[in-house]
């Protein structure tokens, strides 16, 4: 008796061990990390290529740019920054521009580069009336129509200006309700809708699958400033537990202000999203 129930309590515990690992290691949430690069901003101007390694060698997998002096693409050509992400191991996704008398040229320049999305980082024309943003909406729906001829998504992406009001009624919203969704994307800056008083989750509850990226950005509501990870008001895990919800495909991190210096700030906010389960 006493033989076959220690047989039994080493079959058990031998089961046991291979169980455990599934516990002690757990599938990570947080894959295919992207930034937006006007976080490296500065050292991007100086030396583009190497602050792409640098980038790289984070564990950075998505690349989304942003219009500089030197272009959109930091001095370097459509197809070569396209190249260098590749050869890194990354994929240049996605790219912020104006929609201005270079739109043409923007659109071209984009294809050339084989981005997914090209994102209008802020509203073309001035004026916190509805008025303004239907108008708006209607400039998005064309851009949205130019886009998709040359393989490209069209999208925007908020600050916080938008959530303002007219007679009650949310700006942000009347660009929600006049875009067409199949045209127009919306990347949704996660940091400037808590820093203007919203919630990101309703928005996704209210309108699901509009919103296919992100700027996941954590922010000082007192400063209203970005901040790393953990260290402001922003739920990360709770909006990444909603990502199906609001339609995402990818997620940029950006961060504008640091503690230190932007690649220690990103360190600490690739090692706060790997570490979540």
């Amino acid at each position: 008796m006493i033989r076959r129930t220690f047989l039994h309590q080493l079959t058990a515990l031998a089961a046991g061990c291979v169980v455990l690992p599934s516990f002690i290691a757990p599938e990570r949430k947080v894959k295919n990390i992207g930034v937006q690069l006007y976080t490296f901003r500065d050292s991007m101007m100086k030396d583009a290529r190497g602050t792409l390694e640098q980038v790289a060698g984070l564990g950075i997998k998505q690349i989304e740019s942003a219009g500089s002096a030197k272009g959109n693409y930091y001095g370097l050509k459509p197809k070569e920054i396209k190249e260098i992400c590749t050869a890194l191991g990354m994929t240049l996704r996605s790219g912020h521009v104006h929609i201005d008398g270079q739109w043409k040229k923007t659109i071209a320049e984009a294809a050339e580069a084989g981005q997914e999305y090209l994102i209008c980082s802020s509203m073309p024309t001035s004026g916190q009336t509805v008025s303004n943003y239907r108008k708006t909406a209607d400039t998005f729906n064309k851009a949205g129509e130019e886009c998709k001829k040359m393989g490209l998504k069209f999208g925007y992406h908020n600050h916080d200006y938008e959530f303002g009001e007219e007679n009650g009624q949310v700006l942000y919203d009347v660009l929600l309700s006049d875009t067409d969704p199949k045209l127009v994307n919306m990347e949704l800056d996660l940091g400037w809708v808590i820093a203007s008083g919203k919630d990101p989750l309703a928005y996704f509850k209210n309108h699901p699958g509009r919103f296919p990226l992100w700027h996941l950005k954590d922010m000082d509501l007192a400063k209203k400033r970005s901040t790393e990870f953990g260290k402001g008001g922003l739920d990360i895990a709770a909006m990444l537990d909603h990502g199906k919800e609001s339609g995402l495909r990818y997620f940029f991190v950006e961060q504008e202000e640091y503690a230190s210096s932007p690649l220690e700030s990103m360190k600490h906010n690739v090692n706060y999203l790997q570490k979540l389960s």
